[in-house]
């Protein structure tokens, strides 16, 4: 590791962005100033977030602060998996391999469709009546 004291990476997931910094520490997870156990109550919201660090088995060797905004609790928690994924290949390069292996560098593109005109969703049409 190199003199700097972070490493950055911007997570994106539906409407949500992260912009996650990584520094060598302890392992606390800190989004938006609370610790991300308070933020995602649901196990695999907690499960998604730590997924890098758990699959590069640096959990304990980084501290994580994240900025999140925008979309839901399932897109910001994608969100901040995708950012320190991209943080951690800068930290080390040789993390990439196994990030990439399992779909963490990848901008997950799915999102919204639009509403179409006519529909009343995306694609649901009105309930056609023969009679």
């Amino acid at each position: 590791m190199d003199k700097k004291s972070y490493y950055s990476g911007t997570g994106r997931r539906k409407t949500s962005v992260a912009q996650v910094r990584i520094s060598p520490g302890g392992g606390a997870i800190i989004i938006n100033g609370s610790p991300y156990e308070e933020v995602f109550p649901r196990l695999i919201h907690r499960e998604v977030v730590a997924s890098p660090l758990v699959l590069t088995e640096t959990m304990d060797k980084y501290s994580v602060m994240v900025k999140v905004n925008g979309g839901g609790i399932t897109g910001q928690s994608g969100a901040i998996a995708h950012g320190i994924a991209r943080a951690l290949v800068r930290a080390d390069e040789s993390l990439k391999p196994v990030l990439r292996q399992n779909g963490l560098l990848t901008r997950d593109a799915r999102a919204k469709e639009r509403k179409k005109p006519g529909l009343r969703r995306a694609r649901k049409a009105k309930q056609y009546t023969k009679r």
